[in-house]
């Protein structure tokens, strides 16, 4: 039976299990291996010497994709972009049910599916491998939208970008798929790229461009040729939706070469002088939606909601600064309708700032939905108590405390980078209440074992004993150790705006997914923000009834929700370059 294909929840997994201490060791692995290999022996370098094609070969495969797109009664071109997919199957699979169907149809709008397919980065979660390629990506694609010919390499454009874990196996897969000459079958998409990065043209005068910005972000010297040659062959005045895998100018905090990569791709259309102009700044990563605008209107765009954990909305400033081609641009938060006040505005982010807030609060919970986390507590609380209960001194004590204090503020300063007084402070709160909670509980214990146990003198009751700390132990790690843990992220991103990351993927939270729809014309564009607050659970998804596996058509999907699903439109953006002054209608 087809539904008994979904039971099988080891080959399509829910969400990841980011705390669980094994995974943990295996990406801290990874992030080694993949940055020495990244920087070694560069896949990008290796694929360009490999394609040795003439540079007018390049310039002919970017205008070559536009053929493969057909404009609409009124002559726009329509385009999807999802990002940060492949984590759990049921929201994964939800998205790409809506990105599979013909006509969305939102409230009054009906927005016809694109026709191409970019895919923003991080297309698996949480390790690139095969089966996770396969099982996490593919095959809810393909379910969604079934292959109608495995044999015709014809299908709708499908263009991605690689992310962080993309590169985690050095690029090796990620090339292997989505860049060789015969395209790869995604259900009913074909992939159409041959390397890394990309460009490629969409109409008259809009083009796409695509970094690859690796581990390290930087952009190696065949890439850079490559986007030089594109800018130098474009026609005059085109317009660029310039796309990475990372918000730059959400990470100038923290990570400044993530947006000096991307600063550099921008120079070279601009420097290029054919009056070339990029009105859309766009990727994904972080896993939410937000807007940020620009000089002349220009539109920063975050959105990476096509199925992994949800990130917070609730940190992001209201202003940023960037330095855009040697001059600085300033960046509001943008603005669109309060969906519950509709006479009010509210910052352009989804899920809500206040949404955000209630979600964060979850962690307090942090010791159950993340257990396997909590045993590794209660594993370092016992080994610790059993410590104190061979020498019972204050060196003790100190040797606890300082190996708790190191521990955490190591951890702090590498997830947040910048070295405040907040991130000192509040690590150093975080490892005096371990130790304390520790040190005290071990104390008990011991005396209170000390002072019941009665001893014999048999060898095997010094195992007893032991037995009987851990019975005690254990439990105090796993609950009021790792309550502690959660309770420090839940504080430190509700109220100081750290954690960012770790608070949100201990959630494992799949819902409050987007994705967006561009309807490009040669005045403008139309951005459509597709919010799903909710995903079915695994139960709720059931064998489609009118689907034949003999002859498989891709407007109808293998495995349909028991309930419709209810997308909803987070907010439009009209633009209009007719006008002297970029117009934004928000609606």
């Amino acid at each position: 039976m087809a539904d008994d294909l979904l039971n099988d929840t080891k080959t399509y997994p829910g969400m990841a299990h980011w705390f669980d201490p094994v995974l943990l060791l295996q990406l801290l692995n990874n992030v080694v291996v993949s940055s020495i290999f990244g920087q070694y022996a560069d896949r990008r370098l290796v694929i360009a010497a490999l394609d040795t094609v003439p540079p007018e070969e390049h310039s002919k495969r970017a205008e070559d994709f536009r053929s493969r797109l057909k404009t609409d009664q009124h002559g726009g071109v329509w385009i999807d972009w999802v990002a940060d997919l492949g984590d759990g199957f049921d929201s994964t699979y939800a998205v790409a049910s809506l990105l599979a169907s013909k006509d969305l149809k939102i409230g009054e709008t009906l927005l016809p599916r694109g026709q191409a397919l970019i895919m923003g980065g991080d297309e698996v979660y949480p390790k690139a491998t095969r089966e996770a390629y396969a099982n996490q990506l593919r095959q809810p694609y393909a379910w969604a939208a079934p292959d109608p010919d495995r044999k015709n390499d014809d299908g709708r454009p499908l263009l991605a970008i690689p992310g962080n874990h993309d590169w985690y196996d050095g690029l090796v897969l990620f090339l292997a798929l989505f860049c060789k000459e015969k395209p790869w079958h995604v259900g009913a998409w074909r992939s159409y790229q041959r390397r890394s990065y990309f460009a490629v043209r969409l109409t008259e005068t809009w083009w796409l461009w695509a970094t690859d910005i690796q581990l390290a972000d930087d952009m190696d010297g065949p890439q850079a040729d490559y986007f030089k040659q594109i800018a130098t062959a474009m026609p005059e005045n085109s317009r660029i939706i310039l796309c990475s895998a990372e918000p730059g100018w959400l990470y100038t905090d923290s990570n400044r070469k993530s947006w000096e990569i991307m600063e550099y791709a921008a120079g070279i259309a601009i420097n290029a002088g054919r009056g070339h102009t990029i009105p859309v700044l766009l990727s994904g990563d972080t896993h939410h939606y937000s807007r940020y605008v620009g000089k002349d209107g220009r539109q920063y765009v975050t959105s990476g909601g096509g199925g992994a954990f949800r990130h917070p909305t609730h940190q992001l400033s209201q202003d940023v600064s960037v330095n855009f081609i040697n001059h600085r641009e300033d960046l509001k938060l943008g603005t669109m309708p309060d969906p519950e006040h509709p006479e009010k505005t509210t910052a352009a982010a989804y899920p809500s700032f206040s949404t955000s807030r209630w979600l964060t609060l979850r962690n307090a919970f942090f010791a159950f939905t993340n257990w396997d986390f909590s045993l590794l507590m209660g594993g370092i609380y016992f080994l610790f108590a059993l410590l104190i209960s061979l020498r019972d001194q204050p060196d003790i004590y100190a040797l606890i405390a300082a190996i708790f204090g190191a521990s955490l503020i190591g951890y702090t300063f590498k997830q947040e980078v910048s070295r405040k007084f907040k991130i000192w402070a509040s690590a150093a709160v975080h490892a005096a209440a371990h130790a304390f909670v520790l040190i005290y509980a071990a104390r008990y214990a011991i005396a209170f074992n000390n002072a019941h146990f009665a001893w014999s003198g048999e060898w095997w009751e010094i195992w007893k004993w032991f037995g009987l700390l851990a019975m005690e132990m254990v439990p105090v790690g796993f609950l009021v150790g790792s309550t502690l843990f959660g309770l420090n992220m839940l504080i430190t991103c509700l109220l100081l705006r750290m954690n960012r990351n770790d608070a949100f993927s201990s959630l494992r939270i799949g819902a409050y997914n987007n994705f967006l729809r561009f309807r490009l014309t040669e005045d403008g564009f139309d951005m459509y923000v597709v919010g799903l607050e909710s995903v079915p659970k695994r139960r709720d998804w059931i064998a489609n009834k009118k689907h034949d596996k003999n002859r498989p058509d891709p407007e109808i999907p293998v495995f349909v929700p028991t309930h419709d699903l209810k997308p909803h439109l987070v907010e439009k953006i009209s633009i209009s370059f007719a006008r002297k002054r970029a117009d934004a209608a928000v609606l």
